[in-house]
This record gives C-alpha cells, structure tokens and sequence, in this order.
C-alpha cells in the first residue's frame, strides 16, 4: 500500500480528541457550538433560495450582493474599509485562514503565533511547509508580550496572526496593543492576519479594535470572520476573508481550484443574517449571563486561577493549584460528568483547561454542581 505525504506524519489535530460527544448524561462544556437557533429568517431565506432553485454555479468569489453586505457590514461595525471587490466568501472562516496562510506563505518562511491560540492555525501553517513561530502571552491576563514579538522576528518571518476576542483564552486586545503589533509589521514588511470570528462577542465595555483600521494595517492585514459564531450558523459553513486587492485575488484563485464557491442557496441567507442585529444582541446579552454563571460557580473553588474573559465564549481555567495537570483534571471532571479541553494539547496551553459557556444555562448549572461535588463536596449553584 502506498503511504501518504510525510507532511501528516507529526501534523497534530488540536484539541479533536476532547470534541468527540461524550457518553450519555455528561455534560458537554467542549464545543464552541452557539447555544441558540439560527435566526428564522436565515432559515426562511435559505429555504425560499433553495425553492427558487438557486443550486447552480455561481460566482466563485460569492455573489456581488453579499460582497457588497460584507464590506458594508465590516465598516458599520468596525470601521474595516475594504471594497466589495476585496471580499472572498468562503465556506467556513477556517477555510479563509487557510487561503490567508497559502497567500501569504512560502515553504522555508515563519509565522508569528501568539499562544495559547486556537488548535488549527499551527497544523494549517506546517502543512504548507511554513514554520509557525510560538510567542507566549502574558499568562495573567492573557494580552500579548508586545517585545517578545518584537524579538521573534526574523528574516524569515512573514506574518503576525492576531485573534482578538481570542480562543481559547478569551483576551480582547486594546488598541495601544494593536498599534503596536501593526508597528512592529509595518516595520518589518509583514503580513497580519486577522482572526476577528468574535469581534462582535466582547464583554468589558471596550471596542473591537482590528489592525486593518490602524494606520499602516489596511494594506498588510487580511481579515477572517464568518457567520458560525455570532448567527449561531456553524453548520451552514460560510465565512469570508477580506484584504488588500493582492491578497484577494490570490484567495479567489484559491478558492477557485478547491471549493469552487459555498453553496449558492446560501449566499442570500448569508445576506439575511448580516440584518439580523436584534438576534446578534439577544445571544450577546445570553452569553454575558452564562459567563457571570460560570464565574460565580467556579470562580470561589480553591486551586483554580480564572481571569475574567473579555469576550468570546470562553474560560481559560489555570488548575496547576490543583496540584493535577490539565489532562488529569479533565479526565477526572470527565468522571465526575462535565466534559472539558485540557489545553496541553495546543502549544504553551500546559496547566490550563478550555470551557466553553456556549452550552445551554441548565448545563452550566448542572456542570457547575457536578464539579463543586467532586472538587469542594459541595453542590451549591447560584
């Protein structure tokens, strides 16, 4: 039998051991699946699209509609002014950071990663024979090590990934962080990309500030987002990259040669959903309830370091007071029936583990109980 490409051999696949469904009756705090229905009129659109018989070819760049949406919602919402043109819609935002990287990466160069960060990004850039180049953050509150990115930098080095609000750890930048990242790469001629999934999920008061708004970021920065987190859409795989004219018409080459484009049925949808404001504020406010849950049910238990999250829809719970490492207090919270990511599974996640407050708020209670039981011999819940 023949093998396959030894580029799979030490290729890791993040935290997918920890995502399987657990067995019945545990409670699942894995995911980071929106706990709420899409909204009705993505549905209804999609159906009526679907109808109408809109399942032929179409643009593969996605329709001129949702181009034009996508670049006017990215100006509504954080002042991001690429043209229509610019837009690429994609099936799932974990594809465009897949075009990101091969547009922007050459076998032999560096990408910067600011770690702990989301599992796929590190496999993503070795697949492509690049080197991902792992900075810690600051391991108290989680904000980047602005001289530490300064000193990784090589020349070799041809981007910075930036994900604020982040997963897994949930820090949101502050613009003086920002500028100063965008400094450093316009310094260095470098590219920025940009995961922004959960730039409208952010719960300290502060704004959304993305590199390609500050100056010298537009023409370096390629920004990643999608509908599957702030739409609850996850299953219907669309997202979209948006960047200097180089960079598009890279990923449109791109996208030309694997996916074709997402499903024509879905473009109208997608269209629908970037109007559907007073759903994206219900689920905020909904997941700013299950965050002051958690806090307050795991927050007074003895051996656990929780920072407040800033935004997205998780915690990054140290338990090295535990006196047990990450995976050992997984599988033993597994035990006890709550399912959680031991982080040690990314790089410089070690003694931390990933929960997701997506999950639906008679699960956090449940979980909560389940946990104070096993950890304090106490039940108590809010």
């Amino acid at each position: 039998m023949p093998g396959v490409a030894t580029r799979f051999d030490d290729l890791g696949v993040g935290f997918a051991p920890y995502l399987q469904p657990p067995p019945e009756g545990v409670i699942r705090w894995t995911v980071g699946e929106p706990g709420f229905e899409t909204p009705d009129p993505v549905i209804s659109t999609a159906i009526s699209e679907l109808k109408a018989g809109k399942t032929k070819y179409t643009r593969g760049q996605g329709s001129i509609k949702l181009c034009e949406a996508v670049s006017s919602h990215l100006m509504s919402t954080s002042g991001i002014s690429y043209s229509s043109e610019n837009i690429v819609i994609t099936p799932g935002a974990k594809q465009a950071l897949l075009y990101a990287y091969m547009t922007t990466l050459n076998p032999g160069d560096e990408a910067i990663l600011l770690t702990p960060c989301w599992a796929s990004y590190e496999p993503m850039i070795s697949i492509i024979g690049a080197t991902p180049v792992n900075i810690p953050v600051n391991r108290t509150n989680f904000h980047p090590d602005i001289g530490a990115i300064r000193s990784a930098v090589t020349d070799k080095t041809r981007s910075i990934m930036v994900n604020s609000p982040c997963n897994p750890t949930g820090a949101v930048y502050t613009r003086q962080e920002i500028e100063e990242i965008v400094a450093i790469a316009v310094e260095h001629d470098l590219w920025i990309i940009s995961d922004e999934i959960y730039s409208r999920l952010i719960w300290n008061g502060t704004d959304h500030v993305s590199p390609a708004t500050i100056e010298g970021g537009l023409d370096r920065t390629i920004v990643i987002s999608g509908w599957s987190k702030t739409w609850a859409m996850t299953g219907m795989r669309i997202g979209f990259l948006a960047g200097p004219s180089n960079a598009a018409k890279a990923a449109v080459k791109c996208q030309a040669n694997s996916a074709s484009h997402v499903p024509t049925f879905m473009m109208e949808a997608a269209r629908a959903a970037l109007d559907c404001d007073d759903y994206v504020d219900d689920f905020a406010d909904a997941y700013r309830k299950r965050r002051d849950m958690m806090l307050r049910g795991l927050g007074d238990i003895p051996g656990l370091r929780i920072v407040d999250p800033e935004g997205a829809f998780y915690l990054f719970v140290d338990v090295t007071g535990t006196g047990m490492t990450d995976v050992e207090f997984a599988d033993r919270a597994l035990e006890a029936g709550v399912q959680l990511i031991p982080a040690s599974l990314i790089t410089h996640g070690e003694g931390f583990v990933r929960i997701s407050y997506a999950a639906p708020e008679e699960d956090i209670k449940e979980g909560i109980s389940r946990l104070r039981l096993w950890l304090l011999g106490d039940s108590k819940t809010d």
